[in-house]
């Protein structure tokens, strides 16, 4: 049975989750702060945390950045933040996924089952181990380097992710909703604009410092690398 760790301050909305969770077949641990929400997610071996990042004492942020540190355990961030910037940089964090508050709770367990099933997958279930190339931008999988023309490119690993989905689907036109499906590892719901800001970062590290055009824009429908 799955072990949930609830890190959440208002009450009635961490009580109402986890008798949610419980009807699901879960086991539930609650934390009302971050500080004690930190020690209990590093004390325990839980197969998911559900972190607010709105907390008191310690901020979710903060604590997800420590568990980090230490352990891999999936993480969606609850938050009533909805700029894009603020989910960004909590993925890059470290978080697995977010969702922003009010939610219905069937998307929560929806995400819920999509990062249990992303745990199941076993190792050699990742695409092709060969390095990719175009337009001088290399790739390599199994090492997580990004290089153009020899010289080292420093992504995060959402930025990777991306390039990486464009770069296996060469000359197929990617959607924003596919590409947040397979680069970030979510169904994803209408929040496009996560992905161009994704995309903005790709080019200012790429195109823009090597002087060169890998991505493409297709107006209306997503991103394409071509040569």
């Amino acid at each position: 049975m799955a072990r949930i760790l609830v890190v959440e301050d208002e009450a009635k909305i961490a009580r109402f989750i986890e008798l949610e969770l419980l009807h699901e077949g879960y086991e539930v641990d609650k934390a009302e702060d971050g500080r004690a929400g930190l020690e209990l997610a590093l004390a325990h071996d839980y197969d998911l945390i559900l972190l607010d990042i709105m907390l008191p004492q310690i901020s979710g942020m903060e604590v997800l950045r420590r568990l980090r540190r230490e352990k891999t355990t999936p993480v969606i961030l609850l938050t009533a933040r909805d700029a894009v910037m603020d989910k960004v940089a909590g993925l890059d964090a470290g978080a697995d996924d977010y969702i922003t508050k009010p939610f219905a709770i069937e998307e929560l367990l929806a995400r819920i089952r999509v990062a249990f099933k992303r745990q199941n997958l076993p190792a050699n279930a990742q695409t092709a181990t060969d390095a990719l190339v175009s337009h001088g931008v290399s790739l390599d999988v199994d090492r997580h380097e990004v290089s153009v023309d020899g010289e080292p490119v420093e992504l995060t690993n959402r930025e990777f992710e991306i390039l990486h989905a464009l770069m296996a689907n060469h000359d197929i036109v990617q959607t924003r909703d596919k590409l947040a499906s397979e680069a970030l590892g979510y169904d994803y719901i209408g929040e496009s604009n996560v992905i161009d800001v994704y995309i903005r970062q790709l080019r200012s590290k790429i195109d823009d410092r090597f002087g060169i055009k890998l991505i493409t824009t297709v107006r209306g429908v997503g991103y394409v690398i071509r040569d």
